[in-house]
């Protein structure tokens, strides 16, 4: 039995897995997660390092999964409950091929050094106001999250999104096949995982142009055009025989930044889009959210769609959790709070020096200050140390008060700092989280930045105890 909102019968899954099973279910959703299991949804039983997905089987089940793909039977669980197949992540594959290959949606993907996600999230946006669109949640741009989010697409879509990452060579290739994007967007590139590769920029750039590689005929390669590498990506395209359309600040950009007025709490920005005039205001502050807002524009002008309208939706789209998502703690002065910027997700060079840009823009409170708390950015090879120790000068230039960093590649940047900016420097994220919160006072700023590996969300946890810590102290008193 199916409804509008299944994704998958059990016929369906049969024929794009190859799979056996004894069931007439219908599926809503497709999981590999009981944490967020939602009712209706087919779950994979995964297997890798992390743990085996066939130990949740039976809580998936309870939790209201109308089946799940195993490579064996589950202990607990009918047969009519479990598609049986040879490998499940292979199945999950072509779950995401088999849902790819019946959509008549018009697809884009994305990626790039950075940019990615942020970018992805403004195209799902401006997609979504032009007809029913699917998008990658989260960060899932690897070689289960691209599968996964592409199973979970819908027959009736009108506009898929694809986030593909990559740390090694050869990893999006696979990614893009599955997806074959009729518009690849490159953000940027930038020395992200460098370390992997023996040629340096020129291995990442190689990297990145593995999304043309599964690119539909006819379709389009959206470039930066103010990049260094641009001639390099634009060969690549054209040996694809694809249609280059490039995006910027520069003349000749057929999406093109003609002005940005930044402020703290976003950008003022007009733009022509092949042509087209366009201004709309952006609640994400920084002047590198609204070059990445060209390449969206221009996907949209490109798949057919209404500019204008996309850009008064994109007006509604608010900084991400851990990439620029702002609070404000409360430490006894309703009136001047401390501002906490959550920038925590990752990190590289080039975003490191547009995150101090923005926290540069963002006003103390009263005899309040801007401090940046810095964690490791990984992965970056034999330069790291010097990558490191030369956010000193950008810091500078930011006017940030006071600099507090972990990790064993930022201790170079604390040996870099004038002594009047230099806060502590410990080993670990952890370390830095018991002392960190002591340091604020009412109306300071901080940014809290790192690599996903350096774990500085632990600090940016232990500021968001702060308001409840602070209240529990000071119960009973007068303050």
């Amino acid at each position: 039995m199916s409804n509008s909102n299944t994704i998958w019968t059990a016929k369906e899954a049969i024929d794009a897995t190859g799979g056996q099973t004894s069931g007439d279910w219908s599926a809503t959703g497709v999981s590999i997660d009981t944490r967020t299991i939602q009712e209706g949804d087919l779950f994979v039983a995964l297997e890798g390092e992390a743990g085996n997905g066939h130990d949740y089987v039976v809580q998936a089940i309870e939790s209201g999964a109308c089946a799940a793909i195993v490579s064996r039977e589950v202990e607990g669980v009918s047969e009519d409950k479990l598609l049986i197949v040879k490998d499940t992540l292979k199945a999950m594959e072509a779950l995401g091929c088999a849902a790819r290959a019946r959509t008549g949606a018009k697809i884009i993907g994305v990626t790039g050094s950075v940019g990615k996600t942020g970018t992805k999230e403004m195209l799902n946006t401006a997609f979504d106001c032009q007809g029913q669109t699917h998008a990658s949640i989260k960060s899932y741009n690897n070689h289960w999250g691209v599968p996964l989010s592409l199973s979970n697409m819908h027959a009736g879509t009108d506009f898929g999104i694809f986030e593909m990452g990559m740390n090694h060579p050869n990893e999006i290739t696979p990614l893009t096949n599955m997806v074959r994007p009729n518009i690849a967007i490159i953000t940027t590139i930038s020395p992200v995982h460098v370390e992997h590769f023996k040629n340096g920029m020129d291995g990442i750039v190689a990297a990145k142009a593995e999304i043309f590689n599964g690119v539909e005929p006819g379709g389009y390669a959206v470039l930066n055009a103010d990049i260094s590498e641009f001639d390099a990506l634009n060969k690549v395209a054209e040996e694809k025989n694809l249609s280059v359309a490039t995006f910027g600040e520069s003349d000749g950009a057929m999406a093109r930044l003609v002005d940005c007025l930044e402020a703290a709490n976003g950008s003022r920005v007009k733009a022509i889009i092949m042509d087209e005039e366009v201004s709309f205001t952006l609640q994400i502050a920084g002047r590198h959210i609204a070059q990445n807002t060209m390449a969206v524009l221009l996907a949209v002008k490109l798949a057919g769609g209404d500019v204008q309208k996309a850009a008064r939706a994109i007006e509604r789209q608010e900084p991400i959790v851990g990439r620029g998502k702002r609070e404000l703690l409360d430490l006894g002065m309703a009136d001047n709070p401390v501002t906490l910027i959550d920038e925590s997700y990752n990190a590289s060079p080039s975003a490191m020096n547009a995150s101090f840009k923005v926290l540069a823009l963002v006003d103390p409170g009263r005899g309040g200050r801007r401090i940046a708390i810095l964690g490791d950015m990984l992965e970056l090879g034999k330069d790291s140390a010097k990558h490191h120790a030369d956010l000193a000068l950008p810091l500078k230039a930011a006017n940030i008060d006071l600099v507090y960093t972990c990790g064993k590649h930022m201790k170079n940047l604390h040996d870099s700092l004038p002594a009047n900016q230099r806060g502590a420097y410990k080993v670990t994220s952890k370390e830095l989280a018991e002392i960190v919160p002591d340091v604020l006072i009412p109306g300071d700023v901080v940014m809290v930045k790192g690599s996903l590996g350096s774990k500085m969300g632990l600090v940016v946890e232990a500021l968001r105890a702060l308001p409840d810590k602070f209240k529990q102290a000071t119960k009973g008193q007068n303050i």
